[in-house]
């Protein structure tokens, strides 16, 4: 199956969840255009708190729509945008992406991959026991974190539901994801 969006999210407040829209515009080095999180250094409140001048690693959030498939019959109901994401991708295995993969989305869109996104307890508040279900442990017992990934603009374009995805991986050897 090819890689496509879902969905596009954007808030221009600090909230949890984002509202589905039409179409998000990514601006080059920048973010998304109107999200709170949009900037060359950190945007986000506990970032910016402990070092203003950090660089953004976390311009644009992704979240395979998979994770929703996987959580409903646990009991949640989680939409696009509900947890924080601004695109909501399908058949991309986002977590398995090494760092510095480049995602070619739509006609001109090019993010880069930073790292994981490190769910925190805000997930709870949204859904009780939310938390639990984006966490997870591999066979050596490694903490495997679900909640998506995070990264980078590095050519800009407008983005929208049904816009196809092309990977591009790094040069070799490639480095697993971390989180951001």
């Amino acid at each position: 199956m090819a890689a496509y969006v879902t969905a596009v999210s954007v808030d221009g407040g600090h909230n949890f969840s984002k509202p589905a829209v039409e179409q998000i515009r990514l601006l080059e080095g920048l973010g998304v255009e109107g999200d709170a999180h949009l900037g060359v250094t950190v945007r986000h409140r506990s970032r910016v708190a402990r070092d203003p001048s950090q660089p953004n690693l976390r311009q644009v959030h992704l979240i395979h729509s998979e994770l929703h498939d996987e959580l409903r019959p646990r009991g949640f109901d989680v939409k696009p945008g509900e947890l924080g994401e601004n695109v909501t991708t399908r058949g991309l295995d986002v977590l398995a992406l090494p760092t510095g993969t480049r995602l070619h989305i739509g006609k001109t869109a090019i993010i880069e991959v930073t790292g994981l996104r490190n769910p925190c307890v805000q997930i709870d508040n949204f859904q009780r026991g939310l938390m639990k279900a984006v966490l997870g442990r591999d066979a050596a017992g490694e903490l495997i974190r679900k909640a998506g990934v995070m990264s980078v603009v590095r050519a800009g374009g407008d983005v929208r539901p049904g816009d196809g995805i092309d990977i591009e991986l790094p040069p070799r050897p490639h480095e697993p994801l971390r989180p951001v």
